[in-house]
């Protein structure tokens, strides 16, 4: 790991807060090079080298360090030029009135049919069209979509609905297949779909990513599909299936992205356990992404939505307090990229436009949560300094 200069940050007080910081370029640079070496392959129409690289990244459960899939970072670059013309249609009516929205959606289509059989390419383009779908519903602010958007959004939908039972059937164990079988679920019409068991089938294929049990969480609100009951049940259930792996940890992450969306699912939460099971992700999982991940939610995004609920803020004050044990006794360094995610709720859709500016306010967040977190210590003249050995405190 490479970091910029050890930075201290300017107390209002007698002692300083020192703290080494990765460098954006080593957190953020496995990502952005997959997603550029997916729109290379693309570009270069070099499909079948794009299928093997996926094939060979979902067969190894390959990830980013924040838990991205590689194959489905591949997958976003193979089909990024043309979700994104199409996004960026939509949000000028002029520029919709003068291109064609479905014509680069028919080129993949194409390049599926040159390669049939191929489930990688099939599931490229099954991607693209939950991604257009995406694309339609999301342009309008109002509660009702125009007509335009309601029919082009079901659309997409049900094409990406038509092209992944051939993915499912010619790749039974793959979890790139899985979990875009579980983002299908958006563009659902039925009311009895089990979405628990499309996640726990997920969950069993790649028990090590914590992606799919934050998402199956968010999913079983009642917002999307289930209720407060069958959240808690599941989240048990999934620690008691990745017990091996995660001890309790199969609770919090189910829970994890769900509490900071809605203030009841926070109330009605066994935090005790939840707690429980931050402790046994941090044995099973020591780096300092996920140190700063876990210390960036209790310190700030946990915080989201208080006053809502009295209830749930009781529960929020407990999971905040967690952070000081994360910080003092596990921090070594901080990673500002995850500190920024932290404030958006580690919304994945949030489009960053300069990567250099989102870190500089993930920076700043972290640094005055830290701050907080070692006043009294700051106050008294000691200085507070992180090392790859731990925590130092030292008085002048």
């Amino acid at each position: 790991m490479a970091f910029s200069p050890e930075v201290a940050a300017a107390m209002p007080d007698q002692g300083q807060l020192n703290i080494p910081v990765a460098e954006l370029q080593a957190e953020d640079l496995v990502g952005r090079k997959t997603i550029e070496s997916g729109r290379h392959l693309a570009r270069q129409g070099r499909w079948s080298e794009l299928s093997r690289q996926m094939r060979a990244a979902d067969d190894a459960r390959e990830s980013a360090p924040d838990g991205m899939p590689i194959a489905d970072l591949l997958a976003f670059g193979a089909r990024a030029d043309v979700v994104l013309a199409v996004e960026h249609a939509l949000s000028d009516w002029k520029a919709l009135s003068d291109y064609d929205v479905l014509c680069g959606i028919s080129e993949l289509e194409d390049e599926m049919r040159d390669h049939e059989g191929d489930p990688m390419i099939a599931l490229v383009v099954a991607l693209a069209h939950i991604d257009l779908a995406w694309a339609w519903r999301g342009t309008s602010t109002g509660t009702k979509l125009p007509p335009l958007h309601q029919s082009r959004c079901a659309a997409h939908f049900d094409r990406a609905a038509a092209i992944l039972p051939k993915c499912r059937e010619a790749a039974p164990e793959s979890p790139l297949v899985a979990a875009a079988d579980c983002a299908l679920l958006a563009g659902q019409r039925k009311s009895n779909i089990r979405v628990a068991d499309k996640y726990e089938r997920l969950i069993t294929l790649d028990p090590h990513n914590q992606r799919h049990m934050r998402a199956m969480g968010t999913h079983l609100l009642p917002r999307w599909f289930g209720s407060y009951e069958e959240l808690e049940v599941q989240a048990l259930r999934n620690a008691a299936r990745t017990h091996e792996i995660w001890g309790a940890g199969g609770y919090t992450w189910a829970q994890f992205d769900a509490i900071a969306l809605d203030p009841e699912a926070c109330a009605r939460l066994d935090v005790e356990y939840f707690l429980e099971g931050l402790r046994d992700i941090l044995r099973q999982r020591p780096d300092q992404e996920t140190v700063n991940m876990l210390a960036a939610y209790c310190a700030i995004t946990i915080q989201n939505g208080r006053g809502l609920n009295e209830k749930a803020d009781e529960v929020r004050a407990q999971i905040h307090e967690a952070a000081n044990w994360l910080i003092r006794d596990h921090m070594t360094e901080l990673h500002p990229l995850i500190w920024a995610h932290a404030a958006n709720g580690f919304n994945n859709s949030v489009r960053i436009t300069s990567p250099e500016r989102f870190a500089a306010r993930g920076h700043r967040d972290a640094l005055r949560a830290i701050g907080d977190l070692f006043r009294e210590e700051l106050r008294s003249g000691m200085d507070v300094t992180f090392t790859p050995s731990g925590l130092h405190l030292s008085g002048h």
